[in-house]
């Protein structure tokens, strides 16, 4: 694996998650690696990983991002997290990185149950910074090339029976995955001109709902490995 990209001076990333159990060997190689100068902070000479756990949810990691980015000093962001498939071909256990996200149920539920988004109904324009045709790209999406690219899907409540299933991949077709943050990254980072990556590991199918099927632990295991040697990349030998 090579770094991402390269930079000329002390790099600071931003790590956020929604939980810190997704992240958790992460943390452990952090605290064992770098020096641990806040609660959330750890650094040499060479790297500063900022800790940044949003909560779940649009709302949470919206806030928390934004205030953070608001303060500066960021170079690149790194969302990680597990996230649902509606592509069986994404098994659980693989890390992919999010090329594109949407909104998947910002809008109204109509009188025979369709859902009808934000921007047909006219409240936004389809092309409003930072939207193109309604979606919101990663243009640095291609610097992570050892990753599979995949396009997201955000909800604020992930689909959990047959109808619904089939009703959200009726109207967005081209989702491969669905999280209840990644939307809310691309925006801030987008609007905030800060580099930024989204990685998730499949931790189960997008079908009825069965919490028995989920492979959370393989998840987790496999994301953390993928982070650690991004991370590494940051980090002379002799470090």
């Amino acid at each position: 694996m090579h770094a991402v990209f390269s930079h000329p001076k002390k790099m600071h990333i931003l790590l956020v998650a929604a939980t810190p159990f997704e992240v958790a060997p992460t943390i452990s190689f952090l605290e064992s690696t770098l020096k641990k100068t806040s609660d959330q902070i750890f650094q040499n000479n060479s790297l500063s990983v900022q800790l940044l756990i949003t909560g779940v949810g649009v709302m949470a990691t919206a806030w928390h991002l934004s205030r953070t980015l608001a303060v500066g000093g960021v170079d690149w962001v790194i969302n990680a997290g597990v996230a649902g498939s509606f592509d069986q071909l994404l098994q659980p256990g693989k890390v992919v990185q999010v090329i594109s996200e949407r909104f998947g149920d910002l809008g109204v539920e109509e009188a025979d149950g369709r859902f009808t988004d934000i921007f047909e109904l006219g409240l936004i324009n389809l092309n409003q910074p930072p939207f193109v045709n309604g979606v919101l790209y990663n243009p640095a999406a291609g610097e992570t090339p050892f990753l599979p690219a995949v396009k997201g899907l955000t909800v604020n409540r992930v689909h959990g029976t047959a109808t619904s299933i089939a009703s959200i991949r009726e109207k967005f077709p081209e989702a491969q995955i669905e999280t209840m943050e990644g939307a809310a990254i691309f925006y801030g980072c987008l609007l905030a001109e800060v580099p930024f990556v989204e990685i998730r590991s499949i931790s189960n199918y997008v079908e009825p709902r069965n919490r028995d099927a989920w492979e959370l632990g393989l998840a987790i295991e496999q994301l953390n490995a993928v982070l650690i040697a991004m991370l590494q990349e940051f980090i002379p030998p002799n470090q």
